[in-house]
């Protein structure tokens, strides 16, 4: 099994990165398959040398039939030596297929050779930068669009690809030829057609290099508008209902049409720019010719050389500058792909704001107990959102933790799943069984925690792979035990399709409630020792929300369980409930407790109580304060 560079990715660059980081950062991917590489190499030559050889056999042919039209006109055509002649002649023309043969057999063998490297590199770098992706902060993706991302991961992994193809099928083979022709030049004729070659040769790779940097920001600007207009385009249909809900949608096109004009614009100086680079190139490689050509004419009208040797330079002039035509092209083109490969590296170079600690170890769960000690955080330094929290959640207990929307709640849920770092200097942390959660790995941690959010997303594909998500490796007879638990198994098997139903793009052939089901089985096919419950229950309805309660009860009995509930009603069975205002706990206690003590706990529960309006809610709340003792 082939290993391929474990990169760690460090801090992001400070400023853009030049095409040379870029195509440092790809080797390492390039050079695993080193013998590979190098016989594709010595591929290439034996393609170039036989190629060489094409325009020196034709030239033999030429003069071989000028010597034979001498002869034919003295009448001496069909002696012995015009006979050998004519014989030779047919072996010249059976070697000039040969070279030719030859040379399409080479460059064939390579291009077999190099295909298992290039895709190799494609398919480790894709995905590598995928699982980076998800290694990466919640900051990172909340501040970044994903149809902009996407589209860099796919125009650079489409970027590998060209760059791989033009330096080693068009670029190399044509430096490799270059050096061949002349070398050839100056031991075969004079050193005049090497030095006009070679001044033709440099004078066009300077243009083509100067007009070509100043037209790359013209390709910049169009990727970025790409992605804009793309990220837009998807960001729109995500959110199709809402675009629906307010009749936007000739709003939305004009959104979207804005960023197409933008990009028209850019598209267009580009192409001006495209036409005067691809004159100006023409323009050179005429000049070279003119001069070249002249020269040779004048040799063979001074009989310094023959019509196969007018013919031989003007054929190596014709294969140098055929490709040198198009490698102005390749050129362009490589430098897009090293535009668009530089936005993926950079996405790989993106520093991890949580990386897990060197000597990390896994954690271990003994009994999950969850202690917040002092917990201040902020999203934004200007903005803190928690300040010196502390509580603790007993093994095997259900903490409560209840509060106005903005007081704080979900932030609790994100630091316990380390999806942003407490700050070490501000000395606060946060520890499951005495183990502070940033000395342990991410991937453990997490394992030994379940949520079920309050906006539950599901992937687009069925029911089944849903709820399995929670355990990727259970059997069927566990998934469907879950969803029973979750009460949505009959629901399930009501539906045509039952488990294989596809649930749409996040979930939106779902309801609300059936979405919050779903979640509620996965977490319990998880079935993890520590459990977060951030309002489970707020797309249900009242009978189907008593009914998973009681399941939900059940299953914290067993467990550590940190409740975020808006409905006060979900929690008079925790055995702690803590009051969280402005980032602050301003209370805590048992549900009498609070009650009973008449601060903010007890108005929002009689502003709850005023605002449920019907019986059932009522006796609902009357009997759950009766089990608890109230």
């Amino acid at each position: 099994m082939r290993r391929f560079p474990n990169r760690e990715p460090g801090p992001a660059p400070q400023g853009p990165r030049n095409d040379w980081q870029t195509i440092r950062s790809l080797l390492p991917y390039l050079t695993t398959y080193k013998w590979r590489v190098a016989f594709a190499l010595s591929c290439l030559i034996g393609a170039k040398v036989a190629n060489l050889g094409v325009p020196i056999v034709m030239k033999r042919i030429v003069d071989s039939l000028a010597s034979v039209q001498h002869l034919t006109a003295l009448g001496r055509a069909h002696d012995a030596p015009g006979i050998v002649l004519i014989g030779g002649i047919g072996l010249l023309v059976i070697a000039y297929a040969a070279a030719r043969l030859s040379t399409s057999l080479f460059t064939e063998l390579r291009e077999l050779l190099f295909a298992k490297v290039t895709e190799s590199a494609v398919r480790q770098l894709a995905l590598q930068v995928f699982r980076h992706l998800h290694s990466l902060s919640l900051r990172f993706h909340l501040e970044r669009q994903t149809g902009g991302m996407s589209r860099d991961i796919e125009r650079g992994t489409r970027g590998i690809q060209q760059l791989v193809s033009y330096s080693l099928y068009s670029i190399l083979p044509t430096l490799v030829e270059v050096g061949l022709v002349l070398a050839f030049f100056v031991t075969k004729y004079e050193a005049y057609y090497a030095l006009v070659t070679l001044v033709a040769l440099v004078t066009y790779i300077v243009f083509t290099v100067k007009v070509t940097e100043w037209r790359t920001h013209f390709r910049r600007t169009m990727n970025d508008l790409d992605s804009k207009a793309n990220s837009r385009a998807i960001d729109s249909l995500l959110n199709y209902e809402t675009v629906k809900y307010f009749g936007n949608e000739e709003w939305e096109t004009r959104r979207y049409d804005e960023n197409l004009q933008r990009y028209r614009t850019a598209a267009i100086k580009s192409q001006r720019s495209l036409s005067l680079l691809n004159f100006g190139q023409q323009t050179i490689i005429g000049i070279g010719l003119v001069f070249i050509l002249w020269r040779a004419t004048q040799g063979v009208m001074a009989g310094r050389l023959t019509l196969g040797d007018l013919v031989l330079i003007n054929t190596f002039m014709l294969q140098l500058y055929i490709p040198l035509n198009f490698l102005g092209v390749v050129y362009r083109e490589l430098k897009q792909a090293l535009t668009d490969m530089d936005r993926m590296f950079t996405l790989l170079s993106a520093g991890r704001e949580v990386p897990d600690a060197p000597n990390a170890q896994p954690l271990a769960v003994r009994g999950g107990e969850v202690r917040f000690e002092n917990v201040s955080f902020s999203y934004e330094k200007a903005r803190p959102i928690l300040h010196g929290v502390d509580f603790t959640i007993p093994a095997g207990t259900t903490t409560a933790v209840v509060g106005h929307s903005g007081s704080g709640k979900s932030t609790l849920g994100r630091l316990l799943f380390r999806f942003y770092d407490l700050d070490r200097a501000q000395g606060g942390g946060i520890s499951i069984d005495g183990q502070d959660i940033r000395d342990v790995t991410q991937d453990s941690l997490r394992a030994a925690i379940g949520i079920v959010p309050q906006d539950t997303v599901l992937f687009n594909d069925s029911i089944y792979y849903n709820i399995a998500y929670g355990r990727p490796s259970a059997s069927r007879e566990e998934v469907i035990a879950a969803a029973r638990a979750a009460h949505i198994h009959d629901f399930i098997e009501a539906l045509p399709q039952g488990y294989d139903t596809p649930v749409g793009e996040r979930g939106l052939k779902l309801s609300g409630g059936e979405k919050q089901r779903v979640a509620i089985a996965r977490t319990l096919l998880k079935n993890p020792p520590i459990l977060i419950f951030d309002e489970a229950t707020s797309a249900l309805d009242s009978k189907s929300e008593r009914a998973i309660q009681h399941e939900l009860d059940s299953i914290a009995r067993e467990r550590t369980t940190l409740i975020i509930a808006h409905r006060l009603s979900t929690v008079v069975h925790a055995q702690q409930i803590i009051v969280m205002d402005h980032g602050r706990i301003v209370e805590r206690g048992t549900f009498a407790d609070l009650l009973s003590a008449g601060g903010l706990f007890a108005q929002m529960w009689m502003l709850q109580q005023q605002r449920a309006g019907d019986s059932d809610a009522g006796e609902a709340a009357l009997d759950q304060r009766d089990t608890a003792g109230v």
